[in-house]
């Protein structure tokens, strides 16, 4: 008998993201289902802006080059959720945007209301986004980029899963 693992011709580690992205859909026709999000629930979700079938406005790709992250409150509409996809209403910085995102192109799910979070690696043959550069500490008692909270002080309200990630 030996100590090292078989090679699996079946792919598992695949087939068990693509459940756990199933999750996110899941949990997203819930909520258009009932109308809304229930109790304190909300979610933070981090997806691949170029990501195959990601359709977002163009300044938001230029904002948000590799990776952006939504959150789902208070104020968003038209939520409509697919097999393979979603899109909802949004607005930044007051402009209305609808967004439609792949489940594939998710990269984070968060709902901090019960501590609950999924991450998922790049889809294969993919790489995933560099890490953005750490922001300079301010020096003259000024919040940095965001919140206390981790929403952004410009007005985007589009925050970082850093806070959320195991370190």
């Amino acid at each position: 008998m030996t100590d090292t693992t078989p090679d699996s011709l079946i792919p598992y580690d695949e087939i068990v993201q693509d459940a756990l992205r199933g999750v996110v859909g899941r949990v997203l026709k819930r909520i258009q289902d009932e109308g809304g999000l229930p109790g304190g629930h909300h979610f933070y979700i981090a997806f691949r802006t170029r990501a195959p079938g990601v359709s977002i406005p163009q300044h938001l790709i230029e904002r948000y080059p590799e990776e952006m992250t939504i959150v789902i409150q208070h104020r968003y509409w038209d939520l409509e959720v697919g097999p393979d996809q979603f899109s909802i209403g949004l607005s930044f910085n007051q402009m209305p945007s609808l967004l439609t995102i792949p489940y594939d192109a998710v990269v984070g799910f968060v709902d901090p209301a019960v501590n609950f979070a999924l991450q998922f690696p790049p889809k294969e043959g993919e790489a995933p986004p560099e890490p953005p550069p750490e922001p300079p500490a301010p020096d003259d008692g000024t919040p940095g980029d965001g919140d206390p909270k981790g929403g952004a002080t410009d007005g985007s309200n589009v925050v970082t899963l850093d806070r959320f990630r195991r370190k």
